[in-house]
Formats: C-alpha cells, structure tokens, sequence
C-alpha cells in the first residue's frame, strides 16, 4: 500500500512540476510586460544617453524603458503615422509636425492629456518647465483645433534659433569680438567688408526652406508686431502689405550688400555647419542642437550667439524657440501610468541636468539650466524673445508657406523682386481661403 502511494505521487510529480513551472514562466511575463515601456524617438545624438538613463531607472525601479530609435526624422514620422492608423502606437513616443497633426492625434485618442498629473502637488512639475516649451504641448480654451484645453505633453529639452558669428573671423575682419551686429544696418556694412575679404557670411539650410521662413518671421514680428502677423495668418491682413514687402525687401538687401554666402539658396544644413566649424563662414542661423555638431566637428571653434539684428525699433525681435523635444503618453496604452511616471523622471532636475551634460541641449527643466555652457547659456537667454507658429492659434496653408518661401530663394538669385513675390504669395492665399469657404 505504502509502495502503491509512493509510486502515484512519483507518477504525479513529472506531470504537475512542469505545469507548476509553466505557469510561474507565463505569471514572469504577464510581470515582464506590466513593468516594460517602449518609447519611440527620432534623436540620434540623443541616443547613447536615452539608454545611460533606461539602465539608471531599471536600476531604479526594476521597470525596463526600450528606448528604439528610428531616423531620420522623415521615417520616424511615417512609422508613428502607420502606428497611430493600426493603433499600436507605444507606450511613448513624440510627434513631428505642426499644431495641426498634434490636434489630430489628441482628437484620435492616441494622446494621453496629462493636465492632471502636471497638476498633482501645486503643480510642481507643470511649473518645473519654462513656461515657453510647455505652452508647445499646451492647447487654450476655444483653440481653432477643436481639442479640450490641457496639457498633451511633455518637453525634455528647448531650443532658440538664433544668430552665430565666428569671433576669429570677426579679428581678421577688424570687428570687435564681443560686439556682434546689433541692428540691421550694421548687418549690412559688415556684409560690404566681407566683400572686400572675398569672405563668405551668412550660411544656414535655407535649401530646407522651413529655416527660411523662420527667418521671415523673425522680421515679420519685428517690423510689424505679433499681431499683424497673425491677423495676416488668418486672412485679414493681405501679403501685399507695405510692411511684409519691407520683410521681403531684406533678403534682397543682404544679398546685394554681400551678407548672404554663395548657394544659401541650395544649401542644407548640415553643409552650412561644416562650413561654419571649419572657419569657412561669418555668420550662420542656426538653433541651440548645433553646440554639439560644432563641438564633434571642431572642438576649438571659437563662436558666439546673438539675436538677429533689429531692422526695426518699433517692436522686439522675435527669434523661433520652446520645446526642442517632447514626448507624448499613448491613451490607449496599458502601461500609461508607468509611463507617465517615467516622464516625470525623465524630466527631472538631475536626469535634465545629464541630458545637458551629455548631449549639449538646453534643459526644459529650468531648475537645470544654471548648469550648462557659456554657449548654451546664450541660446538660453533667447528665450525671453522666444515664440513659434504652434502657439499662435492660427496656422497658414501650406501651399502658402512653401509659395512664400520660394519666393524668397527667387528674390535672393534676382530672378524676383519682392513685390512681385508678395503679389503671387497673396494670390495663392485667396485661392486657398476660397477652398475652406
């Protein structure tokens, strides 16, 4: 009998030890899978630091952040637009584009709102950001988008466009180091000594003709104010006015006076950066991400930043700035608590402190930013004039847009007068207030 029972629970083990380990193994995965987050990106320089900082908050709280790279920023954008149709979106990831293709994910579903959790403890981690980039992921009450007023994301990093000038160049040409053009016409009698040099001036990808509208803006908000420029936005105000014919006009100008580098009109940026860090160019436009692509390119180029120079003293110069970077929390996402607690992390004072350190990009955090560069101090300072199209309530056609920036890459080469681009830009604009009535 004793034998019977020994030789039955021998015959039971076999069969109920591999179901015992069978289902600890599935109850690991169910775990695994709770305590797992993907997080999707386009930033390549960022990479290596993205994984110091996955390693540090599985060390942390045992949760594994996948951070997954996909570049360039055109199939990054293509992959979360096939996500978002499939809804398999992960647990985070970020949005390239305008105001527009934000609304239209938020209005999807794809898009946690995180007013919320900004919220929690007097608002401590709302009021951590620079007002500035939060207002990017931020949508006002009776916004044109249609979408409930909050917050949608969350920044890790901001950036201004600015202004460089090469102070070595600046020697040779006999100009003060310390002194960068402060109004246009300075611009302009400096373009006319550069002429004399046989130097090159100003480069910057305005072959990617987005940097050429930044540009335009800047001047636009200078000459005619904020509200003017977006009361033109919104078709109340036509391109063929005096003011935004003197914005045109100044293209013309830096070109005859010498200011512009030969083939600005084709050159994309990362051209420009090479010829800048190699001492091959004056000045450049650019924004605060070029601190680490001048440093891996030419570690001793000596160079400062500054606001383009005021062709006007009726308003304040504007210059493109806020969120550099943001992420977004998927709604639909089982582990979206998770992933809203590692945002918080991720945007902290000591991880937005390394991710200065280790990247060269400006903190959004603003408790970090007395930790950065005299360089990335100046981007810094930019903020104060900082704005962007996404905090407008109003966004152009983009047949608009590219009209008006290609008319300024015709007015550069001569083949345009100013005029004659303010006149075909508004009657693009007609055409296309037309289509939406």
């Amino acid at each position: 009998m004793r034998f019977n029972r020994l030789l039955s629970k021998c015959l039971i083990l076999p069969i109920v030890l591999p179901l015992f380990f069978f289902a600890a193994a599935c109850s690991t995965k169910k775990q695994e899978a709770k305590t797992s987050i993907t997080v999707w990106h386009w930033m390549t320089d960022r990479e290596p630091a993205f994984q110091e900082l996955a390693k540090r908050y599985q060390a942390r709280t045992g949760i594994k952040v996948n951070f997954e790279l996909y570049a360039p920023s055109d199939a990054y954008s293509q992959k979360v637009r096939a996500a978002a149709q499939g809804v398999n979106l992960p647990d985070i990831f970020g949005i390239l584009g305008e105001k527009r293709d934000f609304a239209s994910f938020i209005k999807a579903g794809h898009i946690l709102e995180l007013t919320p959790y900004m919220e929690e403890n007097n608002a401590a981690w709302k009021n951590s950001f620079f007002a500035k980039a939060l207002a990017i992921n931020e949508f006002d009450a009776g916004n044109n988008y249609g979408v409930k007023a909050g917050i949608y994301g969350a920044p890790i990093d901001v950036m201004t466009i600015q202004m460089l000038y090469n102070k070595k160049l600046f020697r040779e040409l006999g100009l003060n180091p310390r002194k960068p053009p402060a109004t246009f016409q300075e611009l302009l009698d400096i373009g006319r000594k550069l002429k004399e040099k046989n130097m090159q001036g100003l480069v910057s990808g305005w072959g990617e003709v987005w940097m050429i509208d930044c540009f335009a803006n800047n001047y636009g908000f200078n000459i005619m104010g904020r509200d003017k420029v977006v009361a033109t936005i919104k078709g109340e105000v036509p391109y063929t006015d005096p003011d935004w014919v003197r914005v045109l006009n100044l293209f013309k100008e830096m070109q005859e006076a010498g200011v512009l580098a030969n083939g600005i009109v084709t050159m994309i940026n990362k051209t420009a950066e090479q010829l800048f860090s190699n001492d091959k160019a004056v000045f450049a436009f650019n924004g605060s991400w070029c601190v680490n692509v001048y440093r891996n390119m030419s570690p001793a180029l000596d160079y400062g930043a500054f606001l383009p120079p005021a062709a006007s003293e009726k308003f304040p110069m504007a210059i493109w700035g806020g969120a550099g970077s943001s992420f977004m929390v998927n709604a639909r996402s089982k582990n979206k608590e998770e992933a809203v607690k590692f945002l918080r992390w991720l945007t902290d004072r000591d991880q937005q402190t390394y991710l200065a350190e280790a990247t060269n990009n400006l903190p959004a955090n603003k408790n970090s930013a007395g930790k950065i560069s005299e360089i990335l101090s100046q981007f810094s300072k930019g903020m104060e004039n900082a704005t962007h199209p996404n905090i407008w309530g109003a966004s152009e056609f983009p047949a608009v847009i590219e009209a008006w920036d290609k008319g300024i890459q015709s007015i550069i080469i001569g083949e345009r007068t100013p005029e004659q681009v303010a006149q075909e830009v508004q009657r693009i604009k007609e055409r296309e207030l037309a289509k939406r009535k």
